[in-house]
């Protein structure tokens, strides 16, 4: 059974269910899921028409809304492998994609209007016409953010799509009653969230604008029992004066990147909801989530889902046993169902790649006595001064809680003497009211040792971000 199958018995089972709701500025438009199996099917027959064949790769340009999903759901109908893009890739950056993932075709979704491109003969990238790659009935391909290094593209089979959405709802547990609030870009977070929530007949709620009281207003309204955002789209509701209630919420997850204690503390006060953040790997999927531990530990990764093995491993490949803390950590490693497939180019079988140690994610981290995960750093973002070896983010968090500073990023910088020192990168809040430079050092003292304080502190209008809008390393 594909995704694909287990929407279609979805909507046999319960025709008249809302899939899809879409607010709007009279009534909501809701979409059931025996109309959206048929748009499907609808769309499928249409790109089949088209040529789009078994195993194509498949882009797909579309705006945030149903008919992102309806049309991303007609290439998986059709047997394609869907190819997200972001909605604001056009022209030479669009041709740059394109090139890139090897496209056989690319669909145009605006408004009411969609087309089908062939982009003619592309070049085969498994060494082998293609052969391998469409052995791997393959359904989803996306690339990495590229914030520490060049972007990956990730292929994930049919197969594996399946195994990583029942593994993941194990933690979350999706069901038909559920009610799913979503704030996240469908070009970037599509399989352990759109597919799973469909796969498993719940209610998509996607608002119409993402300022914080029309969500709200739209969530309170169809009583959401989920809420799956950012940190800064909790920070934005958060701040939110209207008093409007979460009473239905029953889990909040944050994702896409790190959570910071003073977002959760606010979230918290302001709902009398705990954040849970969410450890989502392309190339893993949802093997880590902070329910347990999210009241006590909110910053934490929070502990492993059932079906995976998540491990730490020393510089020499060994096992780090034990609890351990931000002096004390290892690479996270994980082994578990729905890995990915291959890597598109160049193209690398996922057995490359996993054996021995599993997935290799780059990430420095560690358990405490309860076998709850830490995040201490990117490997990429560990700074050595003078054999001192810390973690830019733990510097970030630290200046990050300054009223003054709205984001920073921290970085080595080679010294002929020390080795590395670290550098600090500060937006301000108000750039009206900068403060001075020592005044954000000694914020820094009262809470970091002397070797961990920025060498060098420079203010910028801005930092540089990825495609997927994280901060580029």
């Amino acid at each position: 059974m594909t995704v694909i199958d287990a929407i279609r018995a979805r909507a046999r089972e319960r025709p008249a269910a809302t899939a899809l709701l879409a607010d709007g500025p009279q009534d909501p438009r809701r979409i059931s899921y025996a109309a959206l199996v048929e748009r499907m099917d609808a769309g499928a027959a249409r790109l089949g028409a088209a040529g789009v064949g078994e195993g194509d790769r498949c882009g797909l340009v579309a705006e945030q809304g149903p008919g992102f999903v309806e049309e991303a759901l007609s290439i998986l109908a059709a047997g394609a492998c869907l190819v997200p893009i972001s909605s604001d890739h056009g022209g030479a950056t669009l041709e740059r994609f394109a090139a890139q993932a090897a496209l056989h075709h690319l669909v145009w979704e605006r408004g009411d209007a969609t087309k089908c491109e062939s982009r003619g003969a592309v070049p085969a990238l498994d060494g082998a016409g293609d052969a391998a790659f469409r052995a791997l009935e393959p359904a989803y391909l996306r690339f990495t953010s590229g914030t520490t290094s060049e972007r990956k593209g990730v292929i994930l089979s049919h197969r594996r799509i399946e195994e990583r959405l029942a593994a993941a709802n194990q933690g979350l547990g999706i069901g038909p009653d559920d009610r799913i609030l979503w704030l996240l870009p469908m070009a970037h977070h599509f399989v352990v969230s759109i597919l799973l929530y469909l796969r498993f007949g719940a209610t998509i709620l996607l608002p119409s604008s993402p300022l914080a009281r029309p969500v709200l207003e739209l969530a309170a309204r169809e009583r959401t029992t989920l809420l799956y955002a950012s940190p800064y789209h909790h920070h934005l509701l958060s701040k939110d004066p209207s008093g409007i209630a979460l009473p239905d919420v029953r889990l909040a997850i944050s994702t896409a990147e790190g959570l910071r204690a003073d977002v959760a503390a606010r979230f918290r006060e302001r709902f009398g909801i705990a954040l849970s953040q969410a450890l989502g790997i392309i190339e893993v999927g949802l093997p880590v989530l902070n329910r347990v531990d999210a009241e006590s530990k909110p910053t934490a990764l929070g502990r492993p889902l059932p079906a995976y093995d998540v491990w730490l491993r020393r510089e020499d490949g060994s096992r780090l046993e034990g609890p351990g803390g931000p002096e004390r950590t290892g690479e996270i490693c994980i082994r578990g169902p729905g890995m990915f497939d291959a890597y598109l180019a160049p193209w690398t079988p996922a057995s490359q790649v996993l054996e021995p140690d599993g997935f290799r994610t780059g990430d420095q981290g560690w358990f405490d006595a309860d076998g709850t995960l830490f995040m201490a750093g990117r490997r990429h973002n560990r700074i050595n001064m003078a054999g001192m070896k810390f973690f830019a983010e733990e510097v970030e968090g630290v200046l990050a809680r300054h009223p003054a500073v709205r984001e920073c990023r921290v970085f080595a910088r080679t010294h002929p003497q020390l080795g590395e020192i670290p550098v600090a990168e500060v937006v301000l809040a108000d750039p009206a009211q900068q403060p001075r430079k020592n005044e954000l050092l000694a914020h820094c003292r009262t809470e970091l040792p002397t070797y961990k304080i920025p060498r060098e502190l420079h203010f910028v209008a801005e930092l540089e971000r990825t495609v997927t809008g994280k901060v580029k390393r």
